[in-house]
């Protein structure tokens, strides 16, 4: 008799698009039994209707990110009502373009555009030494608006960044480069690609997911005495030495270790 307790494990270890994949087709299989069961006929919206709470309702049983479900809810009826418009397809294939260059490796490393606000810029601010030079990094640097308003409040330091998805790198590098930023650079790189020896401050803002992996790369790499700083996402089981709560719109929280 096959061992089927280890099924739930191979399912979490899918990748999470794929799962929510599989899990709107077995949605779809789902409504599709249960409508011939039953002798139903429901119009195409009412049939997406279904489609999407049943999705949003395996997401939630797998265990999903909280941020599934209503992807999952959403996606067959968004479909549903995209289809019977008269956009022209090449509408989609541009979105589609768009959509590769913002977010490029998101299916692979789980970590999505996070954009700082001001508030967290202001707070960062206050971390930072005031007087003698530093080295800085932002892992992820997004469109460069944590490097350009830390090189303009800290000139003393070196502000450096690091960003695989290639609209916000060719978006910051020309800010950059045309902005009059001259201690800073921007680089298209993997933060995985990065020594973090060489910093004096590294800041992230990813997701929960690469958080355990960053901790055991800033534990090998950093100095002593070096700053980690993460905006939103904790280190399980690693308390940070000070919280920073910000007023902005989502409370930002900053995590700030001292190696």
């Amino acid at each position: 008799m096959p061992d089927t307790r280890a099924r739930p494990l191979r399912m979490r270890k899918l990748p999470p698009v794929i799962l929510a994949l599989l899990l709107q087709f077995a949605s779809f299989l789902t409504v599709i039994f249960g409508a011939n069961l039953f002798a139903l006929s429901p119009s195409p919206f009412v049939f997406a209707i279904a489609c999407g709470v049943l999705a949003a309702a395996f997401s939630h049983l797998a265990k999903q990110a909280r941020w599934w479900p209503p992807i999952q809810l959403l996606f067959i009826p968004s479909l549903a009502i995209t289809l019977n418009t008269n956009i022209p397809p090449v509408v989609f294939l541009l979105a589609f373009l768009l959509m590769l260059l913002l977010y490029w490796s998101t299916f692979r490393t789980q970590v999505p555009l996070y954009l700082s606000s001001n508030k967290v810029r202001q707070a960062l601010e206050t971390q930072l030494p005031v007087e003698q030079q530093f080295d800085f990094i932002d892992l992820g640097s997004g469109m460069g608006g944590v490097l350009t308003h830390l090189s303009h409040t800290h000139p003393q330091g070196t502000f450096h960044g690091v960003e695989t998805a290639p609209l916000p790198f060719i978006w910051s590098w020309l800010r950059i480069r045309f902005g009059g930023y001259r201690n800073c650079r921007v680089y298209w790189r993997s933060l995985w690609d990065c020594d973090l020896a060489k910093y004096d401050v590294a800041f992230a803002y990813l997701s929960p997911v690469p958080m355990a992996a960053l901790w055991e790369k800033v534990r090998n790499e950093m100095r002593p005495d070096s700053l980690f700083i993460s905006n939103t996402f904790a280190v399980e089981n690693q308390p940070p030495q000070k919280i920073l709560q910000t007023d902005d719109l989502h409370h930002s929280e900053l995590y700030v270790w001292r190696k």
